[in-house]
């Protein structure tokens, strides 16, 4: 589903026209087009270089920080008090290499890495539900690191890798790729409920809980179609890895305030 990039290095987006970008993404969700500024590559390596620097990954991060802070996470904190929900994280016990080396590999491959490549996710996605399923293990990272190596061995470069293939089916995935675009962040949204403890919850409030996830979960579509598989799991664990140290640093140097 790629589109070969051209030999002039293009120029680089301000991140405004980014953010403009990809309110027009959301909006009319298309997988075909790149944004400008990627390296030079054809297959796997494109997909798996981010093509984006530490600064323009900070500064999506911080976007995703301040609305989650200020906007989406006081409707979920509410929505937690109304429900009676709880958190399954232990602030004294954070996972950090799960949430910011494991968690963003896994859940892109599982739940974004198909954007591009829908017909390997017929085979990708129900491989990693052991994965997914068992967590962080030493069998479950030599399986994960297969499927990823696998996954890569299929992009390889081959002439006219779709001659006598009936593509009517990318033409099918292209015409309903925004559908699948809005149930994939609405699916990785739902699955984060799993973090959560509930005692009689309404059924209503669980979409609350979980607003800051789907944001999330679009802006990680969005930077996946446009810039690479590479670049998503770089912003996922960037994300991941902010509010994690935070923790870390009111644990130590304030823990009577953490408690």
């Amino acid at each position: 589903m790629d589109v070969a990039p051209g030999s002039a290095a293009p120029r680089k987006l301000r991140f405004r026209s980014e953010l403009a970008d990809f309110w027009r993404f959301v909006r009319h969700p298309h997988p075909v087009r790149r944004l400008p500024g990627r390296t030079p590559a054809i297959g796997w390596v494109s997909d798996w270089w981010p093509g984006v620097g530490p600064g323009r990954l900070l500064a999506w991060a911080a976007v995703l920080w301040l609305i989650n802070l200020f906007a989406l996470g006081p409707v979920a904190v509410a929505a937690a008090g109304l429900g009676g929900v709880t958190h399954r994280l232990d602030p004294a016990n954070i996972p950090w290499l799960t949430a910011v080396v494991w968690a963003p590999l896994v859940e892109e491959m599982l739940f974004r890495y198909g954007l591009r490549r829908p017909k390997q996710a017929l085979w990708l996605c129900p491989a990693l539900l052991p994965v997914v399923l068992y967590g962080p293990r030493i069998w479950t990272g030599l399986l994960l690191a297969a499927l990823v190596l696998l996954a890569c061995w299929a992009l390889r470069p081959r002439p006219a890798p779709l001659r006598g293939w009936n593509t009517r089916w990318r033409r099918l995935y292209l015409r309903h790729f925004g559908w699948v675009f809005h149930l994939v962040a609405l699916t990785f949204a739902a699955v984060h409920l799993t973090n959560f403890v509930f005692n009689h919850t309404p059924y209503w409030l669980l979409p609350l809980l979980v607003l800051p996830q789907w944001v999330t979960g679009l802006v990680l579509g969005w930077i996946r179609i446009r810039r690479g598989i590479g670049a998503a799991i770089a912003l996922h664990a960037t994300f991941n890895a902010g509010p994690i140290l935070l923790i870390w640093v009111v644990m130590r140097w304030a823990p009577t305030a953490a408690g």
